[in-house]
């Protein structure tokens, strides 16, 4: 099997990557290195699989660069995972968020239906595609609020609503790589994911926040530093480790027959949800020291709960979340050790 992955020098590309090359896959990367740490880890696998994968750096805005990338290696798989990620960005350039996200896509769908109409396309979208969920009835404790009407998270007939460009770019995205399955017949897969975190994630302060806060808990050796979150830190959301990541990708390709043209939510479950008061007490614990932090306005649009209801994926692929969020997040500590020292 040949495996391209669009966006592949980031956070789950290069996790993805390096599985399918340790298991003897041909990998294709395509990236245009724009992201912080797109770099490191470009370098991270040439060190580790020297020579034996395809880099093209190129930006898939490109429609020409996409194409003819398709057409040059005739991908078994495409994980479509580049992306403009950051709600912040979206709201400061609307139209640069547009460009990759929804048309980005489309170039990807495009190439796939002109030079490669049997490739497996699986797609990386998000759960702000459901909105704000602001019309669901939440309670509110001490630590989190609650959507006690779906104690085992949101499914997918949730309403759809994207709520910023951001959520509306991914949303389009979503639904073009749904619809080329029904009106192409492409083996397309969507995955709305929750919150994902791991190794290989260099986190900044509007993306990946797990990844962030465990720098932030580093940074509180000094008593006098403080850093500053957005609404009350009661909001809650599942995390889900890059090791269970990607298993959900290649896993979906291996059942293809029964995924093509399905959405699933993916995400930690219920059982690995937190909210950022209950994360700081945990990195609290693991660190040592007190989380200061300052409390801003919510963002606009920002969720209170989302909780991925994973149900689907595992009746149809077999797939559930194996990696207990206090484990992952430890091992995120570690990681973020490295990159604090240069060991990255």
């Amino acid at each position: 099997m040949t495996w391209l992955i669009t966006g592949g020098c980031g956070f789950i590309g290069s996790n993805l990557a390096d599985t399918l090359m340790v298991q003897g896959e041909s990998v294709v990367l395509f990236d245009n290195l724009s992201r912080l740490g797109s770099k490191d880890n470009l370098k991270w696998l040439r060190d580790k699989h020297g020579q034996i994968f395809e880099f093209i750096q190129a930006d898939i805005r490109n429609a020409a660069d996409v194409e003819r990338t398709v057409n040059q290696f005739s991908p078994t798989v495409i994980a479509h995972l580049a992306g403009q990620v950051a709600m912040t960005t979206s709201l400061q350039n609307p139209r640069l968020d547009f460009e990759t996200n929804a048309l980005g896509t489309l170039n990807v769908l495009e190439a796939v239906r002109l030079h490669s109409p049997k490739a497996i396309v699986l797609y990386s979208s998000t759960n702000k595609v459901y909105g704000s969920l602001e019309d669901l009835h939440y309670e509110e404790t001490p630590t989190r609020y609650i959507l006690l009407d779906y104690p085992e998270g949101l499914n997918e007939t949730t309403q759809l609503d994207g709520h910023s460009p951001y959520g509306c770019s991914k949303l389009s995205g979503d639904q073009y790589v749904r619809d080329y399955h029904r009106m192409f017949g492409l083996k397309t897969v969507v995955f709305r994911h929750s919150s994902m975190y791991g190794g290989r994630q260099y986190a900044t302060y509007d993306q990946g926040w797990i990844g962030w806060f465990c720098q932030k808990a580093l940074e509180m050796q000094d008593p006098e530093r403080t850093f500053t979150i957005s609404g009350s830190g009661k909001q809650v959301r599942d995390v889900l480790h890059a090791q269970d990541l990607i298993r959900v990708y290649m896993l979906a390709a291996d059942h293809i027959n029964v995924t093509a043209g399905q959405i699933y939510n993916i995400g930690g479950g219920q059982s690995n949800s937190l909210s950022l008061i209950e994360l700081f007490g945990m990195l609290e614990s693991i660190s040592g020291y007190k989380m200061n932090f300052a409390r801003l306005e919510w963002r606009a649009g920002d969720q209170k709960v989302f909780v991925a209801n994973t149900s689907k994926a595992q009746h149809d692929f077999g797939w559930t979340a194996s990696v207990n969020a206090e484990v992952g997040i430890r091992s995120m500590m570690e990681w973020c050790r490295e990159i604090q020292h240069g060991n990255s």
